[in-house]
């Protein structure tokens, strides 16, 4: 009987180290790599959709531009308002001048219209990266595409 107690606490004790001896190197480094994997697989679904948003936001952002520079033309303050002639009106944030690239976008008055410009993904103006206000799903599309 005194054989089967000693055994039985051999045992117990043989399974505490087991449990206690914690996590092997190769472990761990399967881990990382199931984690590398997984975050590489994100990280190639995430960017299109990145840099997709950011162009939606150039036009939105152009959008809102084009709206102050109409309401200061409108109002009879000038003929082709700028950037900075909105900002000083108020019309406009100083804050929201820039496009998601940190270009200022652009203004121009051409055949009675206001047009705004951001310079895209490049930052220069008259590129076919350039993303204006009234853009479309197949012109994101293809800027997208660039």
């Amino acid at each position: 009987m005194t054989m089967n107690i000693q055994r039985l606490l051999r045992m117990k004790r043989r399974l505490a180290k087991k449990a206690a001896r914690g996590v092997t190197l190769v472990e761990v480094l399967i881990v990382v790599a199931i984690m590398a994997v997984i975050s590489g697989g994100v990280t190639i679904v995430a960017f299109p959709l990145y840099k997709e948003s950011r162009i939606k936001a150039a036009v939105v952002g152009a959008g809102q531009i084009k709206t102050a520079a109409e309401l200061e033309k409108n109002m009879g303050d000038a003929d082709c308002p700028s950037i900075q002639d909105l900002v000083k009106s108020k019309k406009l944030d100083a804050k929201r001048v820039d496009d998601p690239w940190g270009t200022t976008y652009k203004v121009d008055c051409g055949d009675g219209e206001i047009h705004v410009t951001s310079a895209g993904n490049d930052k220069k103006f008259g590129t076919p990266d350039d993303i204006r206000d009234d853009f479309k799903k197949a012109d994101v599309d293809r800027v997208k595409n660039l």
